[in-house]
C-alpha cells in the first residue's frame, strides 16, 4: 500500500528543494517525490501524514560512532587533556568491567539516541560488534559495524588475526538487510604494520568493508614520524619493538596495503596536501568528526580541502564518551563553522554553505560508508529512509530557507520522525522498535557500576 508524507519543504538534496512536496512510500522503497498536489492526483487512493511547517529529508548518517561506549557518556571528563590516560581508562572499563549484556544496552541506547537525532544509518566501530549489530537490528537502524583489531606487537599479529577471523565469521551469522559487518585495524598505534598487511588482503579477499582511525592525535604523529612521545614510552615498556616508519598516518597505511580496500578513514586531523591526493586517489573516503576532535583537544581537520578534493565524507559523531551527544545536525553546524576560521581553504572560495553540510550529512555521509546507491536522497527506486524536522519552532523562525534552519538553528531535538526502509522507528518522541523504559532502567544499573 503506497503512502504520501507532506510538509512544507522536502529537500531531495540530489535535486533542488520542493515547496509544499510530498513523497510517496510503497513497502521499503520511494515510489515518487514531487509537489504534494500532483502526487495526490497521482495516488489518491493513498493516506496522507502532512508534518506542515517542517522539512522531510533523507535520513542522516553517522560515519562514525562507537554505540557500546554510550554508558560512558561523561566518564572520561577527568582524563580528556590525557589522550594516552582517556584511552587507557576506557580500555580498562570496557573489558573488566562491563558484561557483554551491558555493552548491549548501551549500543542500543545510543541507537535510539540517533533514531531520535534522525540518523537512519551508521558505521559503527565497535570490540563488542556482535552486540552492536544486534542492538542496531532491534532498533531498526542501517548501517555498518567494523569489528576492531588490536596488537601493536607483531609477535602476536597471526594469534590476533586469527581471532579477528573468528569474530567476523560469529558476524556474519547475524548480519541482516539492513546491518552489515566490517573489520576496523583500529588505529597506527594500536596495529603493527604485519596485521595491517594480514587485515588488508583479508578484507580484500572477503569483501569486506574497512574502517581505520588515522591522524588523529600529536601522540600519534610522534610515534609514526619521530618514534617518540606516549605511544612509543608505552611500547617500550611493555617490550613490544616498534619500527618508527618515519612519515604520516596515511602515508603509513598506504605502504601496509590499508588504502587498497578503500577503506574509510576516521579523524584525519593531522593530514598535509600529498596526504589529502593520496586519500582521493585510491578512493578512500573520510569521516570527520569536529566536535570529538575539538573536545580532546586534538585539532581541526581541513573540511573545506575535502570538499574541494571530492572525497567521499560523512560527518561521524565519534563516541557519546568523547563527544556527549549523537546528533548530526549539531555536528554539522558545528564543522561549518569551525570550516570557516579555515585559514587554508582555497583562496577566494566561497564559505562552507548549509547545503554543503546537509550534503555530507546525507548523500555524501551514504556514500562514505558504501550506501549510496541505496540511500542518502529522496528519489523514486532508493530505499525509503528519511527523517521529518520541524520547523516551527522559537529557536527557527522564521524561515527563509530550509537548509539554513536546518543546519544553524536546528538539533535532533527537532526530529519528528525517522523512518528506515519505510517503516517508521522514532516518531513523535517515542521509539516504535525497542523498550525504552526497560534500557533505561539498565543504563541506570550500569552507570552506578562504572561509577563505583
Amino acid at each position: 500500500m503506497n503512502k504520501l508524507y507532506r510538509a512544507r519543504w522536502v529537500l531531495p538534496i540530489s535535486s533542488p528543494q520542493i515547496l509544499d512536496g510530498a513523497l510517496t512510500v510503497q513497502r521499503e522503497r520511494i515510489a515518487a517525490v514531487g509537489r504534494y498536489v500532483d502526487l495526490a492526483d497521482t495516488f489518491p487512493e493513498a493516506p496522507v501524514d502532512d508534518f506542515g511547517e517542517a522539512a522531510i529529508l533523507p535520513g542522516l548518517v553517522n560515519a562514525h560512532t562507537h554505540l557500546e561506549l554510550t554508558a560512558m557518556r561523561g566518564f572520561l571528563e577527568a582524563e580528556e587533556s590525557n589522550f594516552f590516560g582517556w584511552l587507557k581508562k576506557l580500555t580498562i572499563a570496557r573489558l573488566e568491567r562491563m558484561t557483554p549484556d551491558d555493552l548491549y544496552v548501551s549500543a542500543a541506547w545510543g541507537a535510539c539516541e540517533a533514531a531520535r537525532a534522525g540518523i537512519t544509518c551508521v558505521g559503527d566501530a565497535s570490540e563488542a560488534a556482535g552486540q552492536s549489530m544486534r542492538a542496531l537490528r532491534d532498533a531498526g537502524l542501517r548501517g555498518t559495524v567494523y569489528q576492531e583489531s588490536f596488537g601493536p606487537d607483531p609477535r602476536l599479529a597471526s594469534e590476533n588475526f586469527e581471532k579477528l577471523k573468528s569474530k567476523v565469521a560469529a558476524l556474519k551469522e547475524v548480519e541482516t538487510p539492513l546491518v552489515h559487518a566490517g573489520v576496523s585495524p583500529h588505529a597506527p598505534y594500536t596495529v603493527c604494520p604485519t596485521q595491517l598487511e594480514m587485515i588488508s588482503e583479508f578484507a580484500l579477499a572477503e569483501h569486506l568493508p574497512v574502517m581505520m582511525h588515522v591522524a588523529e592525535s600529536t601522540a600519534e604523529e610522534s610515534l609514526l614520524r619521530g618514534g617518540d612521545g606516549p605511544f612509543a614510552d608505552s611500547f617500550a615498556q611493555r617490550g613490544i619493538r616498534w619500527f618508527t616508519p618515519g612519515c604520516s598516518g596515511v602515508q603509513h597505511l598506504a605502504a601496509h596495503g590499508i588504502l587498497r580496500t578503500k577503506p574509510l578513514l576516521t579523524h584525519c586531523i593531522h593530514v598535509d596536501d600529498a596526504d589529502i591526493d593520496t586519500i582521493k586517489e585510491n578512493g578512500a573516503s573520510i569521516a570527520h568528526c569536529p566536535k570529538s576532535n575539538a573536545k580532546l583537544g586534538h585539532g581541526r581537520a581541513p573540511l573545506a580541502k575535502f570538499l574541494d578534493a571530492a572525497i567521499p565524507l560523512g560527518f561521524g559523531s565519534d563516541s557519546v564518551a568523547s563527544n556527549n551527544t549523537c546528533d548530526i545536525l549539531e555536528e554539522a553546524r558545528f564543522a561549518v563553522l569551525l570550516a570557516r576560521l579555515e585559514k587554508n581553504a582555497s583562496p577566494g572560495a566561497p564559505p562552507t554553505s548549509a547545503n554543503d553540510a546537509l550534503g555530507v550529512a546525507t548523500l555524501s555521509g551514504a556514500r562514505a560508508l558504501g550506501f549510496g546507491e541505496q540511500i542518502g536522497a529522496l528519489e523514486a527506486g532508493r530505499q525509503a529512509d528519511f527523517t521529518a524536522v520541524t520547523l516551527n519552532g522559537a529557536h527557527q523562525l522564521p524561515v527563509y530557507e530550509p537548509a539554513a534552519a536546518l543546519i544553524f538553528a536546528s538539533s535532533g531535538r527537532d526530529v519528528r520522525m525517522t523512518v528506515v526502509a519505510g517503516r517508521e522507528v522514532y516518531r513523535d518522541g517515542r521509539m516504535m522498535t525497542v523498550d525504552e523504559a526497560r534500557l533505561r532502567a539498565r543504563m541506570g544499573e550500569i552507570s552506578k557500576k562504572l561509577s563505583t
